[in-house]
């Protein structure tokens, strides 16, 4: 499984808890994409980081996409304007198992100021155990997998109908929102990358310039 990491300024502080966090596991490739430390001179927020976390879903790029802000809400509310996202909010183990087995999202929305204090580096390490304990999808209550499996399948089908295509947004977009991505010299090279086998990614690649 490929994992994006997509911190923001007023969160990237965290950026080392979340890699620590995701260490234990084994089968997992991290592309740490987003901002690393506060200092960096290019500095994204929550707008650009689920811009770029839509993009890393919508190319297959990754598999999953690990973002986030300060209370979690902000990131969460731009991620979802995209279609072929479906992220929650992830402040707790048990949200996190939840996400897992009812949803079977592919993004989730870490809370990292607030309420963020003692111990909350091993709050993230149970976070990632749960989430990744059981095969997502099967459901609960385990009786309510065929209906959560229905549903799942209708998301997919009005996020499909209710969003316009990823590339046609991105054109339309405020050229405000994109030009700090535009600086990201890491995130251009994996797009950059995957875009020789991947239309949606080299059209994006050409939007982006």
């Amino acid at each position: 499984m490929r994992i994006g990491i997509v911190n923001e300024v007023s969160a990237c502080a965290r950026n080392q808890d979340i890699l620590k966090a995701l260490e234990p596991f084994d089968g997992l490739e991290i592309l740490n994409l987003g901002m690393k430390d506060p200092s960096e001179e290019n500095p994204i927020t929550y707008i650009q980081t689920g811009i770029m976390s839509a993009i890393l879903l919508n190319c297959g790029i990754c598999d999953m996409v690990v973002g986030g802000c300060g209370t979690g809400q902000g990131y969460l509310n731009v991620v979802m304007q995209f279609p072929g996202v479906f992220c929650g909010l992830v402040q707790e183990p048990l949200d996190a198992w939840l996400f897992s087995q009812i949803n079977g999202g592919n993004c989730i929305s870490l809370a990292l100021n607030k309420g963020y204090g003692w111990a909350a580096n091993v709050n993230l390490k149970y976070i990632f155990e749960r989430l990744f304990q059981d095969p997502a999808g099967q459901g609960y209550p385990r009786e309510r997998a065929e209906s959560q499996g229905s549903s799942r399948e209708l998301l997919k089908g009005i996020s499909a109908q209710s969003h316009k295509p990823l590339a046609d947004s991105l054109r339309d977009l405020d050229p405000a929102a994109l030009e700090s991505i535009r600086r990201r010299k890491d995130f251009l090279a994996v797009l950059e990358a995957h875009g020789r086998d991947n239309r949606l990614a080299a059209e994006i690649c050409q939007i982006l310039k």
